[in-house]
């Protein structure tokens, strides 16, 4: 297996002999995988399924390959794309490139390149994994657990308390102004002229800190708030 979940592909060929060929490949490497026989096919399937990477043959019936590609990238979808084709010179590859595909392989070519690239071309997209402990200081903040401790006490918090706490330490050391606070914290892309932070502030600050030294949540007079470990200058 080359990853260890299993990895949902897309395989766009017309071609019903390459198509088996390559999913039997595929599939004999521990990947899942769909198959389109035409251009759009192919793009309803990438539009309304979850993938983790297309192989997109070129030359397609419908709609071909690049225009399936321009597509999904005019509407934002991400997914990485492995262009085949049997157009190889300079211009033809730049011109894949160019329309959005991520990588793009000449016929004929082996199987174990197309593996090779397509594995290549997922280790480069996989997302840094998710950090799930936050820590400043003696505080600490499990996110998988939804659980607050400083000096390996237990700290209660509402749920908007702890999305601003979570806010406050992924940006430990900065200066966090209101505004900032307001769009990510409340979803407010205006000030609504409440008293709504400075009430969740002090909340906040009452349970991380009146118990504990040092103080780590500070106010920084007339920019913000701070998470730190010593006061800001």
């Amino acid at each position: 297996m080359p990853y260890d979940l299993p990895m949902n592909i897309l395989l766009v060929e017309d071609d019903s002999q390459t198509a088996s060929f390559i999913r039997k490949g595929l599939q004999e490497s521990g990947y899942t995988v769909e198959h389109a026989a035409d251009g759009l096919e192919g793009l309803d399937l990438a539009l309304e399924g979850q993938y983790d990477a297309l192989i997109v043959d070129r030359m397609l019936p419908g709609l071909d390959g690049l225009n399936l590609v321009q597509t999904l990238r005019r509407r934002k979808h991400s997914v990485p794309v492995l262009i085949l084709s049997a157009l190889g010179e300079v211009d033809n590859r730049v011109e894949g490139l160019r329309a959005g595909g991520d990588d793009y392989l000449v016929k004929p070519y082996a199987f174990s390149e197309l593996l090779a690239r397509l594995q290549a071309l997922m280790r480069r997209v996989q997302p840094a994994q998710e950090q799930t402990l936050l820590q400043i200081a003696d505080l600490e903040m499990d996110l998988m657990k939804r659980q607050v401790r400083r000096a390996e006490q237990s700290i209660l918090l509402q749920p908007r308390e702890f999305k601003l706490l979570e806010y406050l330490m992924r940006n430990a050391g900065q200066v966090v102004t209101r505004t900032m606070l307001l769009e990510k914290v409340w979803d407010y892309h205006f000030d609504p002229q409440t008293n709504v932070i400075d009430v969740h502030i002090s909340r906040l600050r009452s349970k991380i800190d009146r118990d504990f030294d040092p103080p780590l949540l500070h106010t920084v007079r007339g920019a913000g708030y701070m998470l730190h470990d010593t006061s800001p200058a």
